[in-house]
């Protein structure tokens, strides 16, 4: 085999191997956030990473583990929740990565589960020495508003969200 032949195979191994990470990161989050490990969930972030949720924004990973060790998420634990991420889009570029899913919170209520919301996501990660994290993360619920399918697009066309 050339010289350029396994070049070009080392390359794109490397690229399916940053976005196998990439969607493990990001599959990661469902089962820590449900599991109520909110140093696994912090841990996911950046030390300066965001996380934009419509009514909230979190700014840090002090802000991310408060979040998930708050007296209303543990509700949620408690009560039964699953947060599902769907199978992301990647777009990586080097060592920064954009991701794009939708993402359902399903909750127990009354003996049946029920969809709580259903959002759009958009994820900007980037390559550090411990492994993928991310640097923002954007949520916008799918209720007709037009920020909520501009993630969609912008993520799979491996662009930066409006709000970053």
């Amino acid at each position: 085999m050339s010289e350029n032949r396994i070049a070009a195979l080392e390359a794109r191994i490397g690229l399916l191997e940053d976005e196998r990470a990439v969607a493990r990161a990001m599959a990661s989050y469902g089962p820590l956030v449900d599991g109520g490990d909110a140093d696994g969930v912090a841990a996911l972030w950046a030390p300066d990473g965001v996380y934009d949720i419509d009514e909230i924004f979190l700014a840090g990973r002090e802000r991310i583990h408060e979040m998930v060790a708050s007296p209303a998420h543990q509700g949620w634990i408690r009560q039964g929740c699953a947060h599902v991420v769907g199978p992301p889009h990647i777009t990586v570029d080097g060592d920064e990565a954009v991701a794009v899913c939708h993402s359902l919170m399903v909750v127990h209520e009354e003996g049946r589960y029920v969809v709580r919301r259903a959002t759009a996501n958009h994820w900007r990660l980037r390559r550090t020495p411990p492994g993928w994290q991310v640097v923002t993360r954007t949520n916008r619920i799918l209720d007709g508003r037009a920020e909520s399918p501009a993630l969609l697009v912008a993520g799979v066309r491996g662009e930066a969200a409006q709000a970053d």
